[in-house]
């Protein structure tokens, strides 16, 4: 029997979108199609000089840099077609469509990526209205960029999932968030100090000290699993169970921990003889 939606388990999910949903770079492709070279290094350029938050970059330079000036709204949207999603993007937009009675899943997207590149790649797989990305205003004359109303990347991305919150009535600690890299820091603190949920879907070193867990595939839908095991407390047999609804079995799982570890050299000066503790102990 379906229970009605306010007798569900309702929760917020929330994902960035490149390299998370996506395998590429936005601001790759979009450069790609402009025929602008350098991009990798301009990013890195200014990330070093921390002239803007972390995810920013490409909202940065489609307003200054003069290379993308005669960028316009149509390219936007061709390279979000051009985007190469990951695999079961679509299955998993339905899985948090339809819900698991008793659980309600309102899924969005929170991308520093312009706005209308994530929802040109997204276009009938999550609606334009659950997309939240770079704002940009064009010049009605001219067509190009003249503003920037809104960069959902640092302390953005914060702001974007308590409104989020707010207008959905979803508690902190209801809302799960995945990402994938130094954009998404900041708001996975935010959601773990509230006892929310989070999941990492990359090696970086610095996200995976902070992500409760690190899910690496070609998959989209693989984010599921943490949330089938954690959230809804399935077990293995349940969890294979619901991806072989969708058509799909699952070929490789394998389950590890990861220590990270570097060492540096102790150099104990010539004269000093070691102690009896340092001697047992080394």
């Amino acid at each position: 029997m379906i229970n009605s939606p306010s007798d569900r388990k309702r929760y917020l999910v929330a994902s960035d979108f490149d390299q998370t949903l996506s395998f590429n770079d936005s601001g790759r492709v979009l450069s790609e199609l402009m025929g602008i070279s350098g991009f990798d290094e301009k990013v890195r350029g200014l990330a070093k000089a921390n002239l803007v938050q972390q995810g920013a970059e490409l909202a940065y330079l489609l307003r200054h840099d003069p290379e993308f000036r005669s960028l316009r709204r149509e390219h936007l949207i061709e390279a979000g077609k051009q985007v190469r999603l990951k695999n079961n993007v679509n299955l998993l937009a339905d899985f948090f469509e339809k819900g698991l009675d008793p659980y309600g899943f309102q899924f969005y997207v929170i991308s520093a990526s312009p706005q209308d590149v994530v929802q040109s790649a997204l276009e009938g797989i999550v609606p334009a209205d659950h997309i939240f990305g770079t704002q940009l205003e064009y010049d009605g004359s001219t067509g190009e960029i003249c503003a920037i109303k809104r960069v959902s990347a640092g302390y953005g991305k914060i702001a974007v999932l308590e409104e989020l919150e707010t207008k959905l009535q979803i508690a902190p600690d209801h809302t799960i968030y995945m990402g994938d890299g130094s954009s998404d820091l900041f708001v996975m603190l935010h959601v773990n100090s509230r006892e929310g949920y989070t999941i990492a879907v990359s090696e970086a070193k610095f996200l995976g000290r902070i992500a409760r867990r690190t899910v690496l595939s070609d998959s989209a839908l693989s984010v599921l699993v943490p949330i089938f095991e954690d959230i809804l407390n399935w077990n293995s047999a349940q969890i294979r169970e619901a991806f072989e609804s969708y058509g799909l079995a699952i070929q490789e799982w394998d389950k590890t921990r990861t220590d990270w570890l570097a060492f540096q050299q102790y150099i104990r000066p010539v004269a000093q003889k070691p102690t009896v503790a340092s001697r047992k102990t080394a």
